[in-house]
């Protein structure tokens, strides 16, 4: 298969030409390594390659799945499949391996995906742009002297030019739509418990983090949680079970909607113009579409989530590192990003008493924005502060303290921390783009209703399909 035609597919167009044997999955999985051949010296995305176990998975017979044959590409955070380094983009974790899939792993490959790479990530995901040490800078394939986000950013720049439709990716501040926004791609950030994390881990940062993918297509990413979504054995959160497969909402109207939008929420801190131009933009497109449209935004304290946000996260760092070298036998401080070496310091030093006014504070916020959503169906915003920078801005390596750190991280990026906190679905839709960059524009709804949003993200991307825009870095150019 050429890499001009396999480009033109999103996942399930690729999984059908397999069922109709117009192709082999060995081809696909082929095309996609030449891709990355093709492109990756030059924008990084993929940091290792599996065509070992992409041979393996091949010769054992590719399950029967709504993705069969597609090949797939692995975050390297958090997610870990069986005997594959899970290295966090740190020097600290060099090697790191689990002896057995997690269970959303399982469900991948019970999807009929086809893992071909690991995609590059800040170190221990905790920045907005994917620039470690480790493994040096991700580029943006729209402009390689800018940044495609984090926490997610390999992913989605690996998706964004043309190696695999869709890409594992993840979400504890904002990661799969902040890097989603900066590439020009759909990502939706599921309902907390929407997916497992299990077995390793009861939840991702006292539940801030959810998995899912980056993809082109709304649909991929509807099919995807179709088949990922439910609680495994042991998990704490459950959640209802939606009333029909997300992939048949696609079809079905969205009705009339009543979107409240905000160019600022109460973040308290600047927007720039393109970003607020987007969201400006995509009022009036909601508008045009037959939707109610009115200025409204919840009310809570940034400065209340910004402080739970360092307590959780910054303990959270502190196991991880403490766990990491217990097993590598390596030093954090002489291994560890500055930024990251402090943050975990300082998650060293909290007491319990300090993380739980942190989890107390969150669900203040969580009633709070709850209410608002009593009478709202959806609340668009930006899903970022500034157009996508250059390399080099969000130094993870300066000396600053774990607080300092994350005022600068929701800085940039201050709208979509918010629903890690509540845990309510939010995705980033790529509907603007300025100065050949794009900006994404968050939308987020209710608690455990991602079928709202699917509906409305299908109608958007009717009315302003994005998945021909090609980037300056392309598989195919």
């Amino acid at each position: 298969m050429h890499l001009n035609e396999y480009t033109e597919y999103d996942g399930l167009g690729l999984a059908q030409l397999v069922r109709r044997k117009e192709v082999t999955p060995g081809e696909l999985v082929r095309t996609a390594l030449a891709a990355i051949e093709r492109v990756n010296p030059r924008i990084n995305a993929v940091i290792g390659t599996l065509e070992e176990e992409a041979r393996a998975t091949l010769e054992q017979g590719v399950p029967e799945g709504p993705f069969t044959g597609v090949p797939f590409l692995i975050k390297d955070a958090v997610l870990h499949a069986a005997n594959i380094p899970c290295e966090l983009g740190s020097r600290l974790a060099v090697g790191a391996v689990m002896p057995h899939d997690s269970e959303l792993m399982a469900r991948y490959r019970e999807a009929g995906l086809v893992p071909i790479g690991r995609t590059n990530t800040p170190e221990m995901a905790f920045n907005v742009t994917t620039e470690p040490l480790l493994r040096g800078p991700t580029r943006n394939p729209w402009n390689p002297e800018h940044s495609v986000g984090g926490s997610s950013g390999g992913a989605a720049a690996a998706v964004l030019a043309g190696i695999v439709p869709l890409a594992h990716a993840n979400d504890g501040g904002g990661s799969i739509r902040i890097p989603a926004s900066f590439c020009g791609l759909f990502g939706l950030k599921p309902t907390r418990g929407r997916t497992p994390i299990g077995p390793d881990a009861a939840d991702g940062l006292n539940g801030l983090g959810i998995e899912h993918v980056v993809s082109r297509s709304v649909r991929d990413s509807a099919a995807m949680l179709d088949a990922t979504l439910g609680p495994d054995v042991g998990e704490p959160y459950q959640i209802q079970a939606p009333e029909r497969p997300y992939l048949s909402e696609l079809e079905r109207p969205p009705g009339t909607l009543r979107i409240a939008f905000s160019r600022t929420l109460a973040a308290g801190v600047p927007v720039s113009p393109e970003c607020i131009a987007a969201v400006e933009n995509a009022a009036m497109l909601c508008l045009e579409l037959g939707h109610e449209v009115v200025e409204a935004s919840p009310q809570y304290d940034p400065a209340k989530l910004d402080e739970a946000n360092v307590a959780i996260w910054s303990s959270n760092l502190a196991v991880w590192v403490e766990g990491l070298a217990a097993a590598t036998g390596r030093s954090p401080e002489e291994t560890l990003e500055a930024t990251v070496w402090a943050t975990a310091r300082h998650g060293r030093a909290l007491k319990a008493t300090e993380l739980q006014r942190a989890l107390l504070e969150l669900n203040q916020i969580s009633r709070s924005v709850g209410r608002f959503f009593t009478r709202h169906d959806v609340l668009l915003t930006p899903t970022v502060a500034v157009p996508p920078f250059k390399l080099g801005v969000m130094d993870a390596n300066a000396r600053m303290t774990a607080e300092e750190w994350v005022k600068r991280i929701f800085t940039a990026c201050p709208f979509t921390a918010l629903f890690n906190a509540t845990g309510q679905p939010a995705m980033s839709v790529p509907l603007y783009w300025s100065a050949g960059l794009p900006i994404g524009v968050q939308f987020a709804g209710r608690w455990g209703d991602e079928a709202t949003l699917f509906r409305l993200a299908a109608q958007l991307e009717r009315a302003r399909p994005w998945a021909s825009r090609r980037p300056l870095i392309h598989a195919a150019a």
